[in-house]
C-alpha cells in the first residue's frame, strides 16, 4: 500500500462566512462539574412512578458513586395552569458550531442559550419549531406555517412552552424564545417570508423533482456553495440547535419541518452521527415533520413540471422513480428520528397532528443532578450509572454518559497524540472543524486501483497565530481504510505546519484548505474515517463514508469499463503547494497528476462563469479494430433540466496512457462564461466503435456568476486535454 499527500490553498474556491453581527453570537460558559441528567421512571405497565424521593437514586461515574446534589420531578400532566412565561423579541443568531455545556453558570432571564444552571421552567414541556427553509419549496413553507399556526392557537396545553428557530441561507437564528405567549408565537410565524430560501430546495431536489427541471433561480456565491449537493450543512444546523438547547436540563422535543433530506452521495456520514450524539447528550428528541404532506404522484408527471417521455407515463417508470426519491430523502429523516428516541411523521396533509404527537411524548420525569468527583479536563468519556434503591422495581430511561471537558492548551504531546487516536477510535464523531470529502478511484492494474481522496476545510473556520510577523497554523491528520470484514488496509498519518504570509492569511478567511492523499487496494467494499485536527484551538472534524470500487478487470462482463469522475476548476502546480509532507515528486501512480500540475477535484461541484470547467475519466479495455488499435469517441454535454444546452464536438481516442496497459484517458475542459447560471446536469458520453459498446457518467453541477463583471466573452467551445 503506497500512500500520497498534499496540503494546498485553493486561489479559486471560495467559502463565503454567514452574514451576521459578532455582539449578536449566542454564548455558553459552564460550570464544568455540575452534570444534569434527565431520568423517566416507569412501572411494568409503563406508567410514570411519581413519589420518588432523592434517597431512592443512586448515581455511579465511571464506578464511583457521587452526591445527589440536584433532584426535582417535572409533573407535566397537571390540570392547573403553571405560571406564564413572559415572551423575549430578541432574534439572536447562533453560531455554525456550539461548544456543548453540562450546565451553564448562573444568570437571570436570559433567552435561548443562557438559561438558569438548574431548573428554569418547572413543571413545563419545552417544544423547539425548527423550520428549515432551504430544504422547502414554496408550497412546504406554506404548509408548515399554517399547521404551526393551528396548534400555536388550537392545541398548545397549559405545560407547553414553545421556542422557534429558523434556518434558510444563512446561521441558524433564533426567533422566539421559550414562551406560552400565543400571540407572541403567532405574530412569529406570522411574520415567516413564504419563500425565502426556496431556491436551495429546488437545487437540492429534495425527492419529488425527478424531471430536473429548471427553475430559473437566482443563485449568489455565498456559503451555498458547500449547501447545494451536500447535507453536512443541514446535519450541522440541527446538531447547534440541539447544542443551543443543552444548557437546559429539561427535556426537550425539537420538531424540525423539512420536505426531507435527499442522500447526494457527498455526505459525511459523521455528521449524521454527530447530529444525532449532540442530540443524546442534550435530551433532545427530533421529531422531523415532513412538509410535503401527502402526494398523490400522477403517472405523466405533476403539472407544474415536464411529464416524461416516451412509454414512462404508461409502465409507472415515472411514478416508481419519484416513489424511490421520495424514500430516499426521507431514509435521513428517519434515522435522526429513531436514534434519539423521537417518531418521524409523514404522508399526512394536517401538519399539526405530527406536533400533538410529538409533544405528548414528553411526559413526567425526573432531574437530578450531581458534582462530578473527577475534576479533570481530559475531554474523556465518563460513563453513569443510576439505580433505585429500596428494592424499587421500575425501567430507567437516561443518557449513560458524557465527555468531560478539555483544556487544549495544556495537553502535552503524548496527550494530542492520545486524543487523535481515541477519536478515531469512538464512535462519537467530532464536527468543531467542518470537512468536505470526494473519493475516487482508478484502476491501475488487474487487482489493484488508486484511489485519490480529497478533502476541503473552511479558512474561516481555521485560527492562526502570529510568530515573528508571520501568521502560522498547524494540523494533523490521521486516518483509517478498512475492507468489508474490517480489516486495516490503508493508514495515513500527517503533521504538517504552515507559515502564511501576511497577504496570504488574509485570504485564508474566504478560502478553503485542501488536503490530498491516496491508497492503492483491490477492489471491494471499505469504510474509511479520516480526522482533522487544527492544533491552535484543538478543533477537530471527522470524515466517515463507505463506498465501493468495482471490479474492472479485464476477464469480466462484455461492458465499457470506467473510473469515476473528476470535476474540477482548478490545476494545482505542485511546486505552489503551501505545504508537502513529501518533497519529493507525487507518486507516479496518481493520473490526477500531469505535467507537473494536479488536478483539484471540486468536491462541492459548485463552479463560476468566469471558470473553466475540467473533466477527467478513464476508459479500460475498449474494443480494438482490426489494426490492433481502439477507437472511442467521447462527448460532453449540459442539460439544464431536460433541454440540451451545449454539446461538445466529438473528441476521438485511440491512444493509450504508457505503462498503464489498455487504459484510455479521458479529458474535457469547457469554459463555462457563456452558460446560464443555473443547475446543470453533466454527462460524458462514451462509443466505444470498435468493440460497438456504449457507457455514460453524469453528475448535477452549479454555475454561478462570475466573481466580477466582464467583457463579452467567446462561446464556449469544449475540447480534449487540458
Amino acid at each position: 500500500m503506497r500512500v500520497q499527500r498534499r496540503l494546498t490553498l485553493l486561489p479559486f474556491l471560495f467559502l463565503f462566512l454567514p452574514e451576521g453581527n459578532a455582539q449578536d453570537t449566542v454564548t455558553f460558559t459552564s460550570q464544568a462539574n455540575l452534570v444534569v441528567i434527565d431520568v423517566s421512571v416507569r412501572d411494568k405497565s409503563g406508567k410514570v412512578m411519581p413519589g420518588l424521593t432523592k434517597g431512592d437514586f443512586t448515581i455511579l461515574e465511571d464506578g464511583k458513586p457521587q452526591q445527589v446534589s440536584v433532584f426535582e420531578f417535572q409533573k407535566l400532566d397537571s390540570d392547573t395552569a403553571p405560571p406564564p412565561v413572559p415572551a423575549t423579541k430578541e432574534v439572536k443568531a447562533a453560531p455554525a458550531q456550539v461548544a456543548a455545556v453540562a450546565a451553564p453558570k448562573p444568570a437571570a432571564g436570559l433567552p435561548l442559550g443562557k438559561p438558569k444552571p438548574i431548573i428554569r421552567f418547572q413543571d413545563r414541556r419545552l417544544v423547539a419549531l425548527l423550520f428549515d427553509f432551504s430544504t422547502m419549496g414554496i408550497p412546504e413553507q406554506s404548509r408548515a406555517q399554517k399547521s404551526a399556526l393551528q396548534f400555536i392557537h388550537e392545541q398548545m396545553k397549559p405545560a407547553d412552552l414553545v421556542a422557534i428557530m429558523t434556518a434558510g441561507t444563512g446561521p441558524l437564528k433564533i426567533d422566539q424564545d421559550f414562551t406560552d405567549d400565543r400571540d407572541r408565537l403567532e405574530e412569529v410565524v406570522k411574520g415567516f417570508q413564504i419563500g425565502v430560501a426556496s431556491e436551495l430546495a429546488a437545487l437540492g431536489g429534495n425527492g419529488d423533482d425527478t424531471t430536473g427541471e429548471d427553475t430559473g433561480a437566482a443563485f449568489s456565491a455565498d456559503e451555498t456553495e458547500f449547501n447545494i449537493f451536500n447535507n453536512d450543512r443541514k446535519l450541522a444546523t440541527l446538531e447547534s440547535a440541539a447544542k443551543l438547547l443543552a444548557g437546559f436540563p429539561e427535556k426537550k422535543a425539537l420538531l424540525y419541518f423539512s420536505a426531507g433530506i435527499e442522500q447526494s452521495g457527498h455526505d459525511n456520514q459523521a455528521q449524521l452521527e454527530s447530529a444525532v450524539n449532540a442530540a443524546k447528550r442534550a435530551n433532545v428528541a427530533f421529531y422531523p415533520i415532513d412538509a410535503r404532506g401527502l402526494v398523490a404522484t400522477a403517472p405523466a408527471g405533476e403539472a407544474s413540471s415536464a411529464g416524461g417521455r416516451g412509454s414512462s407515463a404508461f409502465t409507472g417508470a415515472n411514478v416508481s422513480a419519484r416513489g424511490a426519491s421520495r424514500d430516499n430523502s426521507q431514509e435521513t429523516l428517519s434515522t435522526l428520528a429513531s436514534d434519539t428516541g423521537g417518531r418521524l411523521f409523514v404522508d399526512d396533509n394536517d401538519l399539526s397532528l405530527g406536533m400533538q404527537k410529538a409533544r405528548d411524548d414528553i411526559s413526567s420525569y425526573y432531574i437530578l443532578g450531581y458534582y462530578s468527583t473527577n475534576g479533570k479536563t481530559d475531554g474523556k468519556y465518563r460513563r453513569v450509572q443510576i439505580k433505585l434503591n429500596n428494592n424499587i422495581q421500575a425501567k430507567l430511561d437516561y443518557k449513560s454518559g458524557y465527555f468531560g471537558d478539555k483544556d487544549f492548551k495544556k495537553f502535552t504531546s503524548s496527550d494530542k497524540e492520545s486524543q487523535l487516536e481515541q477519536a478515531l477510535m469512538l464512535g462519537d464523531p467530532l464536527t468543531d472543524l467542518s470537512l468536505s470529502g470526494e473519493l475516487n478511484y482508478f484502476r491501475l492494474a488487474r487487482d489493484r486501483y488508486f484511489v485519490p481522496f480529497s478533502v476541503k476545510i473552511p479558512g474561516a473556520e481555521i485560527a492562526l497565530a502570529k510568530s515573528k510577523g508571520a501568521a502560522q497554523t498547524e494540523f494533523e491528520f490521521i486516518g483509517q481504510l478498512r475492507d468489508d470484514h474490517t480489516k486495516l488496509v490503508g493508514v495515513v498519518r500527517d503533521g504538517i505546519k504552515i507559515k502564511l504570509a501576511e497577504q496570504t492569511a488574509a485570504q485564508l478567511s474566504s478560502h478553503p484548505i485542501a488536503y490530498g492523499t491516496g491508497f492503492t487496494v483491490a477492489p471491494g467494499v471499505y469504510t474509511l474515517k479520516f480526522l482533522a485536527r487544527e492544533n491552535e484551538t484543538g478543533k477537530m472534524g471527522t470524515y466517515e463514508t463507505k463506498f465501493t470500487i468495482p471490479d474492472l478487470a479485464p476477464d469480466k462482463p462484455a461492458i465499457l469499463k470506467t473510473s469515476s469522475v473528476i470535476w474540477s476548476s482548478q490545476r494545482q502546480p505542485i511546486t505552489d503547494s503551501i505545504a508537502s509532507v513529501e518533497k519529493k515528486k507525487i507518486l507516479e501512480a496518481d493520473p490526477l497528476v500531469q505535467d507537473g500540475q494536479k488536478l483539484v477535484p471540486s468536491i462541492t461541484h459548485v463552479f463560476r462563469k468566469d471558470q473553466n470547467l475540467y473533466v477527467y475519466m478513464e476508459v479500460y479495455d475498449p474494443g480494438l479494430d482490426e489494426t490492433q488499435k481502439p477507437s472511442v469517441a467521447a462527448t460532453l454535454s449540459f442539460y439544464r433540466g431536460k433541454t440540451k444546452s451545449f454539446e461538445s464536438e466529438p473528441v476521438r481516442l485511440d491512444s493509450f496512457i504508457p505503462k498503464r496497459g489498455q487504459t484510455l484517458p479521458v479529458r474535457f475542459q469547457a469554459p463555462l462564461a457563456q452558460l446560464a447560471a443555473g443547475r446543470y446536469t453533466c454527462q460524458i458520453n462514451l462509443i466505444d466503435e470498435a468493440g460497438r459498446k456504449f457507457a455514460f457518467q453524469r453528475a448535477d453541477i452549479v454555475v454561478l456568476p462570475a466573481a466580477k463583471a466582464a467583457g463579452e466573452a467567446p462561446a464556449p467551445k469544449a475540447g480534449a486535454g487540458f
